[in-house]
């Protein structure tokens, strides 16, 4: 592994996990099996973001666009999410992640969202790393309902200032990410965290979801650590 303590890490690293289906088409499988693989991906990914010292890690689970997949794949992903948080829960608590979520959780039902909810709590006081799950999520309803927030608070027009706004988030609290990294070789953002990822290094890959892990990982906060970030300031 790369010797992470000469290079700039990222704070905060969002993933568009992308692939799992052509993954799985691939091999002659259902796309279940694509999904399968990729929560492997997941596992080896939280390692690698805390081997490589990133506090928060935001995963785009499932997007509000995913409800329209068919029935039966939908079913398939819930199912794997409610497997997930049962079965890697007390590992993840075990060793210091804190689970956040956002996005439309309700629309899971109560009780996944309950679950959902009782994953947040259990592990609220962790501090080694962050882990968001974006789940129902879509950045323009967030960026909308920010908006509704705002005006339901009676907020002047004097008063919303940028970082105002982005307190009514559903990311209030995490900072922006630093690195979008996008698998599959797909290079478009997708309605991902538009508001939060203006100025995110973005690294694209066409490593497929369930082939990601440490080394993939690595490449991209060395790409990262290459880069000269100006925030839209000019060269000196």
């Amino acid at each position: 592994m790369p010797d992470s303590t000469a290079l700039t890490i990222p704070t905060h690293v969002a993933i568009i996990m992308d692939g799992n289906g052509r993954w799985a088409a691939a091999r002659g499988l259902p796309r279940v099996g694509g999904h399968r693989e990729g929560v492997k991906a997941v596992r080896r990914t939280i390692e690698a973001a805390m081997d490589q010292g990133v506090k928060f890690l935001t995963l785009f689970a499932f997007s509000s666009e995913n409800w329209r997949r068919p029935a039966t794949e939908v079913t398939d992903l819930t199912g794997l999410l409610r497997q997930y948080l049962r079965s890697e829960l007390h590992e993840l608590n075990e060793k210091g992640v804190r689970l956040r979520v956002i996005g439309e959780r309700d629309r899971f039902g109560p009780n996944l969202s309950s679950e959902l909810l009782d994953a947040e709590e259990k592990t609220k006081n962790n501090e080694k790393l962050t882990l968001v799950m974006a789940l129902s999520y879509g950045g323009r309803a967030d960026i909308v309902e920010a908006a509704k927030r705002a005006i339901a608070a009676g907020l002047s027009p004097a008063e919303l200032t940028e970082q105002k706004f982005a307190e009514l988030l559903a990311t209030d609290g995490i900072p922006d990410p630093d690195l979008l990294i996008r698998t599959s070789g797909e290079e478009r953002i997708s309605n991902f965290l538009l508001w939060q990822t203006a100025y995110a290094e973005l690294f694209f890959t066409d490593i497929l979801w369930p082939d990601f892990g440490e080394e993939t990982f690595a490449a991209a906060v060395q790409e990262f650590a290459r880069r000269e970030r100006r925030f839209g300031a000019r060269p000196a």
